[in-house]
């Protein structure tokens, strides 16, 4: 198997955002951006994430050379489903930035959610 190109990375993702209700990116003014470059974090690759700029405004960047690490030549169908899951993981913490909560974050570092 070959590595996906970033041409079909973008093409697949582009097939989720358009899978996807509009409703769930009501304010997401700077869209969905795939970057080519990976990006780390200590060890780990960082796939996705969502960024809220003053001058970008708000933002889910998906980093292509993070995928292609750590994906390596899996199945085209391991890389879409993980494509899929990373858009919707970023969507998640921008639905939960508007509704003012970020369980999900709390999730990720392990931490138990607060009772309301």
């Amino acid at each position: 198997m070959t590595i996906m190109s970033l041409k079909i990375f973008t093409r697949f993702a582009n097939g989720v955002i358009e899978s996807l209700p509009r409703d769930l990116f009501k304010h997401l003014n700077g869209g969905i951006v795939v970057e080519p470059s990976a990006k780390e974090e200590g060890e780990f690759f960082i796939l996705g994430e969502y960024i809220e700029d003053p001058g970008m405004g708000k933002i889910i960047i998906l980093y292509y050379g993070s995928f292609r690490e750590t994906l390596g030549d899996v199945s085209v169908g391991e890389w879409k489903e993980e494509i899929e899951d990373t858009i919707v993981h970023e969507l998640r913490h921008h639905i939960e930035s508007l509704a003012g909560v970020d369980d999900l974050s709390l999730e990720e570092e392990g931490e138990p959610e607060e009772d309301p």
